[in-house]
């Protein structure tokens, strides 16, 4: 009997990376909070309130890459996935694996640079643990965040909440943040001035609930990509989703580097981008509220939910045609954050 293996792809956030948690880890940890499967569960803590908590790791390689860093990547990260729930993030913890001989110098950095983007996005890091283990055991450094916000009365947002008529909004262009990473590595010889958009979107949200409190479904489309955050509201919410290729913004040297490497833009991660999906009577609303902030600047509808082929994906491309987009079924970049 052939014994199965966790392969690169099942960290990849595509198709893999869901079947390995429905598989393996649902079974051993079911729970209604767990099985929304949404990036941070929702839960009552009495008088105060609905809490929203959320957890993730880092790996991304470099270390540092055009317009972030492991550090500024983990509170950024942490911040979104509370921010997708409506939440208003407070206090952050952080775990480092360090390996023997990894630079003091270079921890400090990355240390200056959490501290920065806590104060950026408002919250404060409040517990924390470090192990360190031998040479060749963790390729540098590795950080796992934890975080809790509190989600404001009236607040529902999930991924199961999407209707038919909904309209999708982007909050602006695709794939930068994958691409700048692959250039820092160098292993392709490209050149160019991609940075990440490595940023913490509560205020964006925070904005975004003050003008329309009734969106129903946020994510932010990190591992896996756009194609992939809107499968899984399709999927979670049974409903179909068309978006427009015209109405999606891509650099044209993200789009370059596309066409150069082979890789679709629409699987690429981002980590300062979001997805809103809204009822469509306020979505021209949310739009110009989005554009007034500094990271929703280029916010655009690029498609609508549709109650036809539940659980699909539809690109509607140039030439009128219709593509099925899958969620990712491999890997097209690994340690990208």
């Amino acid at each position: 009997m052939k014994e199965n293996r966790i392969l690169l792809a099942h960290g990849a956030g595509g198709r893999l990376s869901h079947e390995l948690v429905n598989r393996l880890f649902l079974p051993y940890f079911d729970n209604d909070l767990l099985r929304q499967l949404d990036d941070s569960a929702v839960f009552s803590s009495g008088k105060a309130g609905r809490l929203a908590f959320t957890t993730d790791s880092y790996v991304v390689k470099p270390l540092f890459f055009p317009g972030g860093d492991i550090g500024r990547l983990a509170v950024c990260g942490t911040v979104n996935d509370l921010a997708m729930a409506g939440a208003k993030p407070l206090y952050l913890s952080a775990a480092f694996i360090i390996e023997a001989g990894f630079p003091e110098e270079t921890l400090e950095m990355v240390l200056q640079s959490m501290q920065e983007a806590a104060r950026e996005a408002r919250v404060k890091i409040v517990a924390g643990d470090t192990k360190v283990v031998e040479k060749g055991a963790a390729e540098g450094l590795f950080i796992t965040t934890a975080g809790v916000g509190v989600v404001p009365e009236g607040v529902e947002i999930q991924g199961r909440k999407a209707q038919p008529g909904d309209n999708i909004i982007l909050s602006g262009p695709i794939g930068d943040h994958e691409i700048a990473v692959l250039i820092a590595r160098g292993e392709f010889s490209l050149k160019g001035e991609v940075k990440s958009d490595c940023a913490p979107l509560n205020g964006l949200v925070e904005a975004m609930l003050e003008t329309a409190p009734e969106i129903h479904s946020l994510r932010d489309p990190t591992r896996g990509g756009l194609a992939t955050v809107l499968w899984e509201i399709a999927g979670a919410s049974e409903t179909g989703i068309i978006i427009k290729e015209d109405d999606i913004p891509v650099k044209s040297e993200i789009r370059a580097v596309c066409e150069l490497l082979g890789f679709d833009p629409y699987y690429l991660a981002n980590e300062g981008k979001l997805v809103a999906v809204c009822p469509e009577g306020a979505a021209e609303k949310l739009v110009s509220r989005m554009r007034s902030h500094p990271l929703g600047k280029e916010s655009r509808i690029i498609g609508q939910v549709v109650k036809e082929n539940p659980g699909r994906v539809l690109l509607q491309t140039r030439i009128g045609g219709h593509r099925i987009l899958d969620p990712l079924s491999g890997e097209q970049f690994p340690r990208i954050c």
